[in-house]
């Protein structure tokens, strides 16, 4: 299947720099899977779409800060880092730029010399592997939450003057690069309109790495590498996940990196991996195991994100909603309005 199938036009001006000021009062497409059929209404509205006994299942994964600068040892050559993920204690896989700078045995030193670190391997793709030293016993989680900052997407030119707008409210555990953003539009009124409607709700932790903003570069999408990422999947979210289809209610995935993690313990729901890396592919044909239904931002164009929904919903359905919404002068991208699909 030619990537360009899922390529479309969008007007810079809707791609969303900003958060709104209520996270609840976005607007919200409803798009119907089966017929194709589209309704417009807001966020805060919600529950109205969703029957008693379904089951909404969210990524509590918490963005780290995690773009620092450091320096050079002995030099005042400045280096960003963006780092990814953590091999092992003090290890971590890292962006760097400018890369040419951080060869090799290059020492790097972090502001107030509060942790400092030894490039010791590069790898295929030019990520750099550093080897970590922090001071007055702290890790480098809490380095980063210090002297880091949030990465933002490269399509957000505006600065963030509230951190935590880039954070879902029930974000817990630290790891990801990028926010679960489709759980931005939950507020605290949203949850307790939901518990009135019977609607139940489960967590699951999928930590977004950098790939999530990649666009898929093969011509023909089978051939697409997907990126890894580490998810956790609790006994109690299992239980709640048999149960729910037990008794023939729906699942909703609130999010893409909810729906992967889902469709990844689905391939074995007996006998579930709870723990582990998954590099799940999903694109149009897949035939989904546990998922009934997806809130979704509006995605990138030739994203394995946009190919994951036109899997769901189907190919046509899916360019149309996004015509729709354009069309209709929709917010794109990380702080942009969403849809649900049912």
């Amino acid at each position: 299947m030619n990537k360009n199938l899922f390529d479309f036009y969008l007007p810079k001006e809707l791609i969303a720099q900003t958060p709104i000021q209520n996270r609840d009062n976005s607007k919200l497409m409803i798009l119907e899977k089966y017929s194709g059929k589209i309704y417009h209404n807001n966020f805060k509205c919600i529950s109205d779409f969703l029957e008693k006994g379904d089951l909404l299942v969210l990524n509590d994964s918490k963005v780290l800060k995690a773009r620092i600068f450091g320096y050079k040892k002995d030099t005042t050559h400045k280096i960003e880092f963006l780092f990814l993920r953590e091999i092992s204690e003090n290890i971590w896989e890292t962006l760097t730029k400018p890369g040419k700078k951080a060869k090799i045995g290059t020492i790097i030193l972090f502001k107030n010399n509060t942790m400092s670190g030894k490039i010791v391997d590069i790898l295929e793709n030019g990520n750099r592997i550093i080897s970590l030293s922090t001071q007055n016993n702290k890790t480098v989680f809490n380095i980063l939450d210090e002297i880091g900052t949030i990465p933002l997407p490269i399509y957000i030119k505006d600065s963030l003057k509230d951190d935590d707008r880039y954070q879902t409210l029930y974000s817990k555990h630290l790891g990801s690069v990028a926010a679960p953003t489709a759980g931005l539009h939950f507020t605290k009124e949203v949850f307790d309109k939901l518990e009135k409607k019977g609607v139940n709700i489960a967590y699951i932790t999928l930590h977004v790495g950098v790939g999530t903003f990649r666009p898929v570069k093969t011509i023909e999408i089978e051939d697409h590498q997907m990126h890894s990422e580490f998810y956790n999947i609790s006994k109690e979210t299992l239980n709640l996940i048999k149960f729910t289809k037990e008794n023939k209610k729906n699942i909703i995935a609130v999010g893409t990196t909810s729906c992967r993690t889902l469709e990844t313990i689905g391939q074995n729901i007996d006998n579930p991996k709870l723990k582990g890396s998954t590099d799940i592919f999903i694109y149009p044909e897949y035939n989904f195991k546990l998922v009934d239904g997806i809130i979704t931002n509006f995605h990138l164009p030739e994203s394995s994100l946009i190919m994951l929904v036109s899997a769901f919903a189907g190919h046509e359905n899916i360019m149309n909603a996004y015509k729709s919404a354009i069309e209709n002068k929709y917010r794109f991208y990380s702080f942009g309005d969403c849809m649900l699909i049912k």
